[in-house]
C-alpha cells in the first residue's frame, strides 16, 4: 500500500513519538502576529485560519478540517516565529502534533519523503490562495456567497434525499468573514434569496444545497 504525502507525514510523527494536545471548541491554537516555537499539524478535529484587518474585522482564510500542517513558514534558523494567521478550533475538540519547529525542519531536510511533502504544501496553499482572490474579485456579493457555499461540499458535504447536505454549522457571521463582506445583514438577505429560488434549504442549522446548478450559475469563471 502506497501511502499519501500526509499519511507518511502522521506516520513519521508517530514514530518519533512526537506528543499532541487537544483543544476545545472556540478555543484558539495561535494567534496572528504572536511568536512561536512550535509546528502543529492537526491530527483530528476542525479549525478555521483567519487574520484581523487594520479595521478590526476578521477575515476567514479557509477551513481545515482533515490532517494537516496548520501554517509552514520557510524560517528554518529561527526558534521563534510570528504566527501568519489565527488558528480557532471549530469542532468540539481538535488534536495537534505540537514539534519544536527547528527540529521539524532538521527532520524535513533529512528526509526525502518530507520535503515532497512540504512542496506539495506551498503549491497547494498557492492555488488555495488564488482561487480566493478570484473569488473575491471575480464576483459581487451574491457570487461570492455562493461559491464560498459551493465550496464547503469539498469539506462538509454529504449526499442525502434533499440535496447536498453541508454537515457543519456555519453562520451567516462565519460566511460573511469569508466573502470580506462588512454587513450580515448582506448575507441574510442573500440567504434568504437563495432559499426563496429553491436553491438552498436549512434544516438543524445545516445548509442543505438542493440546486447545485443555481450556485455554479452565479459564480464568475
Amino acid at each position: 500500500m502506497v501511502l499519501s504525502e500526509i499519511e507518511y507525514l502522521i506516520n513519521f510523527l508517530d514514530a518519533h513519538n512526537v506528543p499532541t494536545i487537544n483543544k476545545s471548541r472556540h478555543t484558539y491554537l495561535t494567534y496572528h502576529g504572536l511568536e512561536e516555537r512550535y509546528t502543529y499539524v492537526l491530527k483530528k478535529g476542525i479549525i478555521k485560519n483567519s487574520i484581523i484587518l487594520q479595521d478590526g474585522r476578521e477575515f476567514n482564510l479557509s477551513y481545515i478540517a482533515k490532517p494537516d500542517v496548520i501554517s509552514l513558514l520557510r524560517d528554518e534558523v529561527s526558534k521563534f516565529t510570528e504566527q501568519p494567521f489565527n488558528v480557532r478550533v471549530e469542532s468540539d475538540e481538535a488534536t495537534f502534533y505540537q514539534i519544536d519547529r527547528v527540529t521539524f525542519w532538521n527532520y524535513v531536510n533529512a528526509n526525502q519523503e518530507l520535503q515532497n511533502y512540504v512542496k506539495s504544501y506551498y503549491r497547494k496553499k498557492l492555488s488555495e490562495n488564488i482561487f480566493r482572490l478570484q473569488r473575491m474579485m471575480m464576483n459581487g456579493k451574491k457570487g461570492a456567497v455562493c461559491a464560498f457555499i459551493y465550496s464547503l461540499i469539498d469539506l462538509f458535504g454529504r449526499k442525502i434525499r434533499e440535496g447536498m447536505l453541508i454537515d457543519f454549522i456555519v453562520t451567516n457571521d462565519d460566511i460573511a468573514g469569508f466573502c470580506g463582506i462588512s454587513a450580515r445583514s448582506s448575507v441574510n438577505r442573500m440567504i434568504s434569496e437563495l432559499r426563496n429560488d429553491g436553491a438552498l434549504m436549512i434544516k438543524n442549522r445545516r445548509f442543505i444545497i438542493t440546486d447545485i446548478s443555481y450556485l455554479l450559475d452565479h459564480i464568475a469563471n
